[in-house]
């Protein structure tokens, strides 16, 4: 029997196919070093130091509150004074529309008062005549009144005095009747003298006169009475004058009235085209910096169209949004920090003056935590300084001191 002898492989070839452990740490070492001296670096030269806790930090852009300045009426722009840029003062002129319609108003407005105003004045000096002829009538018809029954009272009188007188001629006429006859038959029988019974003759013709004389008298007196009675009409006609002129009073009195009205319509027509005229010049609510011009002169706008964006400048706002998890720390008037992009090392002194009443960017069914996380509530920082500097539509970066009364030292911005 032949013996074989397997002899083992040399040591060449045991050392290829096992090679030293060394051999295949030293690149994983290499690799570790690197990384560490990587976040060695990024952590010294370009990762400041964490946010502290009383501070709350937040991202956003500039923005500010502008308004779209507008005529109040409708018209043709005649011209347009400023332009994108231009700063303008409260009060100051932006645009003037065309006025022609507008003082076509005026002067029939104007027109319309002053004949309003003529009417009036004629009618109330009407009224003024009226009232003092009035006023005589009624002074004429008292006295009037007081002197026909004067009148009466004295006429009846003058009758009964004249019927008395009649009265009483009468009754001496009947006694000389009675001694004519008796005296001219003694005469006739010679018992008193020729003389005597002539002398009564002549008597009864003398008392037969001053009967006839008392008559007359009386039916002048009754006619007086009847005279004076007339009279007493009198008064009454000159009532019914008065109320015809009180009739007049009130016509005019109305007519005044309507020319009143005419006077105030047209005043107040007159006062609207002032107004309307007034309102074609277009002025500057507020002291501000021209955004946008919207129109060129020559175009015809109506009311509410914008000719101009008016933006003050001195009142912009970085618009920020803050996680909610930690807008409870945050309150409105708290001291806060604004950075601008252009030196993010010099912060600008705000304070919140607005938190938003709800979160933003919040799905409609939120059920888990993650999700809950993302939601954010907006807030405003209004600016104390960097007036000029901060424009609308800068990014910028905010910062706001939650607690405490002073700042804590970190990189500005980070």
């Amino acid at each position: 029997m032949t013996e074989q002898i397997v002899q083992g492989p040399t040591p060449e070839i045991t050392e290829q196919a096992h090679p030293k452990p060394r051999s295949r740490v030293l690149p994983l070492i290499i690799v570790a070093v690197l990384i560490v001296a990587g976040l060695i670096l990024w952590r010294v030269f370009f990762a400041g130091p964490a946010i502290p806790d009383n501070v709350v930090a937040l991202s956003g852009r500039i923005e500010g509150d502008d308004s779209a300045v507008a005529p109040k009426t409708a018209g043709r722009l005649l011209e347009i004074r400023v332009r994108e840029g231009d700063e303008v003062k409260a009060g100051d002129i932006i645009a003037v529309l065309d006025d022609e319609q507008i003082r076509a108003r005026q002067n029939q407005a104007e027109a319309a008062l002053k004949v309003a105003e003529a009417k009036t004045a004629s009618a109330r000096d009407q009224v003024a005549v009226l009232q003092e002829q009035l006023k005589q009538n009624d002074l004429t018809t008292a006295q009037s009144k007081e002197d026909a029954q004067g009148r009466v009272r004295q006429a009846g009188a003058d009758l009964t005095a004249a019927e008395s007188d009649l009265a009483q001629q009468e009754a001496s006429y009947k006694l000389a009747l009675f001694d004519k006859d008796a005296y001219t038959r003694l005469a006739q029988s010679g018992a008193v003298s020729e003389r005597q019974g002539k002398q009564s003759v002549a008597t009864a013709d003398q008392l037969a006169a001053a009967v006839a004389a008392a008559k007359r008298r009386v039916e002048s007196a009754r006619g007086a009475l009847t005279t004076a009675r007339a009279n007493l009409a009198n008064p009454g006609i000159r009532e019914a004058q008065a109320a015809g002129v009180r009739r007049q009073l009130i016509q005019q009195e109305s007519e005044i009235a309507g020319d009143l009205a005419s006077a105030e319509q047209a005043r107040y027509s007159l006062t609207e085209a002032n107004a309307n005229r007034e309102d074609l010049t277009v002025r500057a609510p507020f002291s501000g910096t021209i955004v946008t011009r919207a129109a060129e002169p020559g175009e015809v706008v109506t009311a509410g169209t914008a000719i101009v964006t008016l933006l003050d400048l001195s009142k912009v706002y970085l618009r920020g949004f803050i996680p909610e998890g930690q807008i409870g720390k945050v309150r409105i008037g708290q001291a806060a920090h604004v950075y601008l992009d252009s030196n993010p090392n010099q912060p600008l002194d705000a304070y919140v003056s607005r938190i938003d009443p709800q979160a933003t960017f919040t799905p409609e069914n939120t059920y888990f935590r993650d999700d809950r996380v993302k939601q954010v509530v907006g807030v405003k920082l209004q600016l104390k300084s960097g007036i000029g500097y901060a424009k609308p539509g800068m990014p910028s970066d905010g910062e706001i001191l939650v607690n405490g009364d002073s700042w804590p030292r970190h990189k500005a911005g980070k």
